[in-house]
């Protein structure tokens, strides 16, 4: 069945304001047909965004929605989780807002599991603000701040969520968005922190930089450079050099939710009096 996408979208914001071919629109639309295979209704969601291209996902949508200041977006959907728990909260936000000014509020909502879904739209650039390097730049790669090639290490999104404590962990792309498509009905359905790590294409900022080619270059570049977790099993350390495996990592049904843990918590006490 095919999606109506324009029911989802505030049809009077278009166009886009992303750079034409830009892997943004691309994880916007691979996120607004898993909710559409939801079946969720608009004024049970909201999306939640801080500052970057990424970001701007959330003046599109035709949600509920809030758009925070830099880094700030995971409390502030922590929040509307705690005073709506039934609300659909999704943050969908860039590797620089998520992980380097908003790293320790990402890192908490993992650790609390708190029913959200973190898309971390992973770019390994800041495209809006000048092409700074992010925590997720591979080492080598250039950027406005590195010319000569990034000397820091770069974060796993994948490992850096799951060691935080989230109980959903997965990663796509945006060469296979039919697959990154389900790891995000997956990751919305799921009942807790869910982090999707969704590889997009910056060829203005990022690409350009390493010459990689146009927009259709830069994708199959990532499409060469990404292996599924089944066919990843059985090749070598070596042949997975420089390689991104993407796939579910992680998914725990145990854990406790943190929203429900803390309205079991707050459940006024039954006092025995004696007379």
């Amino acid at each position: 069945m095919s999606v109506d996408y324009p029911r989802y979208l505030r049809n009077d914001k278009l166009p886009l304001y992303w750079c034409p071919g830009c892997g943004n629109g691309i994880v916007l639309k691979a996120l607004l047909g898993a909710i559409d295979d939801l079946r969720w209704e608009k004024d049970d969601m909201v999306m939640v965004s801080g500052i970057g291209c990424a970001a701007r996902g959330s003046g599109y949508v035709d949600f509920h929605t809030l758009h925070t200041l830099h880094g700030r977006a995971v409390p502030a959907a922590t929040a509307i989780k705690m005073c709506h728990p039934s609300m659909h909260v999704i943050v969908f936000s860039g590797d620089g807002d998520m992980l380097a000014i908003g790293g320790n509020h990402f890192i908490h909502a993992c650790r609390r599991n708190i029913n959200i879904t973190m898309v971390v739209v992973n770019n390994w650039i800041y495209g809006m603000t000048g092409g700074q390097y992010s925590p997720t730049t591979p080492p080598g790669s250039k950027a406005s701040t590195m010319p000569q090639g990034n000397i820091d290490s770069n974060f796993d999104v994948v490992e850096l969520a799951r060691g935080a404590g989230a109980t959903f962990v997965a990663r796509g792309s945006v060469a296979e968005p039919a697959l990154l498509k389900n790891y995000l009905r997956k990751g919305l359905e799921h009942k807790g922190a869910s982090v999707i790590d969704a590889i997009s294409s910056c060829h203005t900022q990022w690409g350009g930089r390493n010459q990689l080619g146009d927009p259709v270059q830069l994708v199959e570049h990532i499409r060469n450079m990404t292996v599924s977790r089944n066919n990843a099993d059985v090749l070598s350390r070596e042949e997975l050099t420089g390689k991104l495996v993407t796939g579910i990592f992680h998914q725990d049904l145990e854990k406790k939710e943190y929203a429900q843990a803390y309205a079991e918590l707050s459940r006024p006490v039954e006092q025995n009096v004696v007379v």
